[in-house]
């Protein structure tokens, strides 16, 4: 039997917030970070229900379980945790790119300085961290729990030492089309592995599907990124919710740009180089997408996506996975690489 996605949203947004609650008054101005960058109120504290991010990392660890024939709700302290961690990355990513608006509003450093900023990132990992470990409140064992506890600790140093990669690729016009992957499988794909595999390890499923299962989650991700580059360049900003070509105005070294440069390098060419090396102006984006359309750029990307979708399918069929409950976790990775342009 499938079960209803409001309902998984609601469970996940419920003990989010129960673990997002300050212990005593005198820690409320820092939990009021960590709620407002949530999307649960605004700068003075006021609840609001404005725009908040799609949860869609904790609903493939629930739909994992659930598909592995468990009850989600085993898998719900672990969803959450994902989530809070997720949402760690942005708060600590918008300070290192000083990104100075998230969902339409001013994020957290730009209202309340970069070491707070830094402090409340901090503090929604450790208590996502924390909140892994009530996993044993629920009857999972403990080698399970650790287990998972590990899996994801690892995930996390991935993570980050993938966006060490990504940081130190800024302003790098050198780097190939390798060096982006092992980032992507770090600043991306751990994350979404990490989700279906906790969810499919507390749905007690056997370590090979287990790890099939991660497969699925590191593929699945590794599109989805690919598919967020082509988004950030040729995205139509009704859907998106973004200008058009805002990874260009950001210079974002993503697969697209990788790859002109990459192609103009073969021929002794330096025009994008030259453009990427000049401050941003509205005038420097048609010549920039000339480039990227001359190199084949987009196409080439959508053979990388399509690529990684045939691997996830692979890991998928490998899994043997029947019913509804694993169509539907299916449906939904699918769904995230198929966003419309």
């Amino acid at each position: 039997m499938t079960v209803e996605i409001a309902s998984l949203l609601q469970a996940i947004e419920s003990d989010m917030q129960q673990v997002v609650c300050a212990p005593e008054l005198s820690y409320a101005p820092l939990y009021a970070m960590l709620r407002y960058h949530l999307g649960w109120q605004d700068a003075q504290g006021a609840a609001v229900a404005g725009r908040r991010g799609k949860r869609l990392r904790p609903l493939l660890c629930l739909l994992a379980c659930h598909a592995v024939g468990s009850n989600w709700q085993q898998a719900l302290p672990a969803a959450t945790a994902l989530e809070l961690i997720h949402n760690f990355t942005l708060i600590h990513d918008d300070i290192e790119d000083r990104g100075e608006t998230r969902h339409d509003r001013p994020t957290v450093w730009t209202l309340w300085g970069v070491p707070q900023g830094v402090n409340a990132g901090d503090a929604m990992w450790a208590l996502a961290r924390r909140h892994l470990l009530t996993l044993s409140q629920m009857g999972h064992p403990a080698e399970r729990v650790l287990a998972v506890v590990s899996m994801v600790e690892e995930s996390c140093l991935e993570l980050c030492q993938g966006q060490y990669l990504d940081m130190a690729s800024e302003g790098d016009y050198t780097i190939d089309q390798e060096r982006y992957l092992r980032m992507v499988r770090g600043k991306t794909a751990a994350l979404t592995r990490a989700c279906v595999m906790a969810g499919a390890m507390l749905g007690g499923a056997a370590p090979g599907l287990a790890e099939q299962m991660a497969v699925f989650g590191l593929e699945l991700g590794i599109a989805f990124q690919i598919t967020d580059d082509l988004l950030g360049i040729w995205g139509d900003s009704s859907v998106t919710g973004k200008s058009t070509a805002t990874d260009l105005e950001a210079r974002k070294m993503t697969l697209p740009i990788i790859h002109a440069l990459a192609w103009e390098r073969e021929r002794g060419q330096q025009e994008l180089v030259t453009l990427l090396r000049q401050p941003p102006s509205d005038g420097q984006l048609v010549p920039m997408l000339a480039v990227l359309e001359r190199s084949g750029a987009r196409e080439v990307c959508q053979r990388a996506i399509d690529a990684a979708q045939e691997r996830m399918r692979d890991a998928w069929h490998n899994m043997h996975l029947q019913g509804p409950e694993a169509a539907q976790l299916y449906e939904l990775a699918c769904s995230l690489v198929g966003r419309q342009f």
